[in-house]
């Protein structure tokens, strides 16, 4: 039956059809909700073994051990791509509960964390931290090709590319490549909009 293209063994929970009542049976426990298999990592359970054996290579991907359960399912998302968690304003999903926490101060303007130095409020410790250099002047991140410092890391990468000539953002229209998302988005809105005015400009 396999060489000939038959399959014989129907589902009758989708209509599915099935070389053999074995590979049936399998795809019935998605109906059933049976999750025989085990990954002995974790303890999530799959319907069947070629599931199993696809979520291993979450626990081989990057190496890192986790002393809680719970870490290491939150973890596992950032490779699996799961974001089970959604903010019921926007609709944007998140890996971790907290990091939706984060996304509400948003839409509730909730801001935490205030500079003491000016008052300014921050939906994150992080933001924080950063503005805090502007007082303090400190430069943590140094190029290690010509020594300049920056406040922020972001910084530095943006910097690196002018030694690299790494040119990570491409325009869709014409093709042409810049080191900054803010050189694109200038370059979109003055070249193809004088671009496309010119165009309807043009006698026919």
């Amino acid at each position: 039956m396999i060489h000939t293209g038959a399959k014989p063994c129907t589902c009758s929970n989708c209509s599915k059809s099935f070389v053999c009542k074995e590979n049936l049976a399998q795809h019935q426990k998605v109906h059933t909700g049976e999750k025989p298999f085990t990954c002995s990592e974790c303890g999530k359970h799959f319907p069947n073994k070629r599931y199993l054996l696809t979520h291993r290579r979450v626990h081989s991907e990057c190496g890192r051990c986790f002393s809680q359960n719970a870490s290491l399912i939150s973890h596992q998302r950032l490779h699996t791509g799961e974001k089970p968690f959604t903010c019921l304003e926007c609709g944007r999903n998140f890996t971790q509960r907290i990091s939706l926490v984060v996304h509400q101060r948003v839409h509730s303007g909730d801001r935490p964390y205030k500079c003491q130095e000016c008052g300014k409020g921050f939906t994150q410790r992080i933001g924080l931290v950063q503005h805090q250099r502007r007082h303090t002047g400190e430069k943590p991140f140094t190029c290690s090709e010509c020594g300049k410092s920056f406040t922020l890391h972001d910084s530095l990468v943006k910097h690196l590319r002018t030694h690299t000539g790494e040119k990570p953002y491409i325009c869709s229209e014409c093709g042409k490549r810049f080191c900054q998302s803010s050189q694109l988005t200038a370059h979109k809105r003055f070249h193809h909009v004088s671009q496309h005015n010119l165009e309807e400009n043009m006698p026919v």
